[in-house]
């Protein structure tokens, strides 16, 4: 019998890659409002 670690819910490999991916599209966001000189707000038609 194995011991099988859970691979959905609140792991810390699941925690670690959110994290990764948030930091990821912060940083995306913030260059392409540098790059247009437009907030997201405004590319999205929102404001």
């Amino acid at each position: 019998m194995q011991n099988r670690k859970p691979k959905l819910g609140f792991t810390r490999f699941a925690e670690i890659w959110n994290g990764r991916l948030a930091m990821l599209g912060f940083v995306s966001v913030v260059l392409i409002e540098l790059i247009t000189g437009r907030g997201i707000l405004t590319q999205l038609g929102l404001i």
